[in-house]
């Protein structure tokens, strides 16, 4: 007796992603990827990688022929709003340039520190100087162990990229800050 599909199982899967003529599945990307495309790009990626990325996180949707001609038609609009964009990143690059923040850290007395100051350090201090990027977009060469002035490499996106100026400057101790001088015992 021949087995039956089990029409449940089906419907479970999710929707059949339309192939295209070379393999892999064409989609049309709603914002820009990295490493992929920009926005209004048709690409054509993996099943994978479209069902479990591109389309959960709404960076895609199917490139069918309504969609093609809807970019088509707002093509101007869409490079105005990118160049737009990219006029936003190049002043936030221009901000980091001129900005310089210092961070407190442990070290002994040759000045090595006692850890390491990473992304998530360099994020920290930047939020005090009220400016707000991802621990991504920090582009270190390795950790930061050593006192001294660092120059960082930040990526904000659309190749776009800002030199930051990083002190890392041994921490003082709160009687030192406030000049008062332990006393001595006799």
């Amino acid at each position: 007796m021949p087995k039956t599909r089990n029409p449940k199982a089906a419907l479970s899967r999710g929707p059949r992603l339309p192939r295209s003529s070379l393999g892999g599945v064409e989609l049309l990307l709603i914002q820009p990827v990295e490493h992929l495309g920009k926005q209004g790009d048709v690409v054509r990626v993996r099943r994978g990688y479209a069902t479990n990325y591109l389309l959960p996180q709404g960076l895609a949707t199917f490139a069918n022929e309504h969609h093609k001609r809807m970019v088509a038609k707002h093509r101007a609009q869409l490079e105005a709003i990118e160049k737009a964009r990219i006029a936003e990143l190049k002043a936030q690059a221009d901000q980091l340039g001129r900005l310089s923040v210092s961070i407190e850290a442990n070290a002994n007395d040759e000045g090595h520190l006692y850890g390491s100051v990473g992304p998530a350090e360099i994020v920290n201090a930047l939020k005090r100087s009220n400016v707000s990027i991802a621990q991504d977009q920090v582009r270190l060469k390795g950790p930061l162990k050593e006192l001294g002035l660092y120059t960082i490499n930040i990526h904000l996106g659309h190749e776009v990229e800002a030199d930051l100026k990083v002190w890392v400057v041994p921490m003082v101790a709160p009687e030192e800050a406030a000049g008062d001088k332990p006393a001595e015992k006799k």
